[in-house]
């Protein structure tokens, strides 16, 4: 074997490597979503190359997994310096939703399963859904007063035969559980009424099926599938925003499916009056049933995730270590943003006990996560914009809670609202809340009203510049 074979399976035995640790930190569901159809390419001057299958996986990944898939391939000794991402030959990334997008195959022959069909079974799911997580169960979900409103809309839905709401309307934040529940009322639905056809699957999925018939002319079929449901389930529905023939599709299909009574739940990380690059009327629509709100965890309620997901992790490691409490109230102490975050966190840790034969407790939890925990330390909080912005404009906190409209008062409170927006993951209504109980309307004012000023005053651009960096670098 050559130097340069040989340097080859090594790269590629590191990148074998890297998605074990991957797996074993981000839990099976999220490592499938996002790494499972990843292609190893080359490395090439200290540039790893990958091939992902569409835009949209593309942008996620670069932007939330780069920085650990680097630190992960340097662990393993291997020189390199930058990842590039690269879209697998003939597959449709999002960006291809035009005319053009059918010139790409249009020598190309229509596979023999081109059609959109189902399973004997008639399983919509397995055909053109994404495939359901047996593991996101009703009874692994653990409620709180941040998302029991989502939680009893969910049960609801899958306990009786009719609703007096349609369709549900799930958001939030990143990793609080949403497409949690979508999977629970999938796998409950198809359990209470087998009969039923039940179709999952992301927005993006949705999208590309559309251009896959607008490609093979085969758009008759897909109208027939997919309104032939009795229960469509389209998570992060803000994927398609901007793009107006594959809304228009969701529209109408979204229509159709109501005047026959069929259920439709959606989810997304924003409230239906909030989302960009949507047609008015689709928005007016998706307001019609029920808008359930999930909230971040509580202490609390992160406690008690951490304690059913730890009893579950030790049952599988066959209880090698066990857990005390003081590891779980550390984690949920420290571990604000998201619970997927906090899950991977522990699942990461229970790995590190097992295959290193290590007693679990709270300095091996600082020593695993120590990259984690870094990164947590440093995360912006709106308490620190709103110390930061008060001080910049020698006024009081309590000035950007308030009631007064003074425009000494107003402006850098909107100012606070603009950058809690920008530099945190905090959803609009959470934001209102911290500024003395506004509404979400209010954010989305204050946001809007400060981009316009940004772009029409130089002066007030750079003072927005320099508080931007006051509070990122401290």
């Amino acid at each position: 074997m050559s130097e340069k074979s040989s340097k080859t399976v090594d790269i590629k035995s590191s990148w074998d490597r890297t998605l074990s640790v991957l797996r074993a930190e981000l839990g099976e569901a999220t490592f499938r979503s996002w790494f499972k159809h990843i292609e190893f390419g080359e490395l090439s001057e200290k540039k790893l190359l990958l091939y992902v299958p569409t835009k949209f996986m593309k942008d996620w990944i670069h932007t939330h997994y780069s920085d650990r898939i680097l630190a992960i391939l340097k662990n393993d000794n291997i020189p390199v310096s930058s990842i590039i991402f690269e879209l697998q030959k003939f597959k449709v990334s999002k960006d291809s939703e035009d005319s053009n997008a059918q010139k790409t195959v249009k020598n190309s022959k229509p596979a023999a399963s081109s059609k959109f069909v189902t399973n004997e079974n008639g399983d919509h799911n397995s055909m053109l859904g994404a495939p359901l997580d047996p593991n996101l169960s009703f009874e692994n979900f653990v409620v709180g007063g941040s998302n029991e409103l989502a939680y009893a809309a969910a049960k609801r839905i899958t306990e009786v035969e009719n609703v007096s709401f349609n369709p549900l309307f799930l958001y939030g934040g990143v990793g609080l559980g949403k497409t949690h529940l979508m999977h629970a009322m999938a796998l409950e639905i198809k359990k209470n009424w087998p009969e039923r056809k039940v179709l999952y699957l992301s927005a993006e999925k949705f999208m590309y099926q559309f251009i896959k018939a607008l490609r093979f002319k085969d758009t008759m079929s897909f109208k027939q599938q997919f309104r032939s449901v009795d229960v469509l389930m389209v998570d992060d529905i803000q994927f398609i925003a901007g793009k107006d023939s594959t809304q228009e599709e969701f529209f109408h299909t979204f229509n159709s499916l109501l005047d026959l009574n069929k259920k439709v739940i959606l989810s997304s990380d924003r409230a239906p009056s909030d989302l960009e690059g949507f047609d008015e009327r689709i928005k007016s629509r998706l307001s019609w049933g029920l808008v359930a709100d999930i909230l971040p965890a509580s202490f609390e309620l992160r406690y008690e995730i951490l304690k059913q997901k730890s009893a579950e992790l030790l049952k599988t490691n066959n209880g090698h270590h066990t857990l005390d409490d003081s590891v779980l109230i550390f984690l949920a102490k420290t571990i604000v943003s998201n619970v997927r975050e906090l899950e991977g966190a522990l699942n990461k840790v229970v790995t590190f006990s097992n295959i290193m034969n290590k007693k679990i407790d709270v300095e091996l939890t600082k020593t695993v996560l120590k990259d984690l925990l870094r990164s947590n330390n440093k995360r912006i909080t709106i308490d620190e914009i709103q110390n930061k912005v008060s001080n910049y404009y020698n006024i009081n906190v309590d000035d950007l809670t308030s009631s007064r409209r003074l425009r000494s008062f107003a402006r850098p409170r909107q100012v606070a609202m603009y950058l809690a927006k920008k530099l945190t993951s905090r959803s609009l209504p959470e934001i209102g809340r911290k500024f003395g109980g506004r509404d979400h309307t209010t954010v989305i004012h204050a946001v809007k009203k400060i981009d316009q000023l940004k772009s029409e005053n130089e002066k007030f651009d750079e003072d927005v510049s320099v508080l931007t960096q006051i509070i990122t670098s401290s």
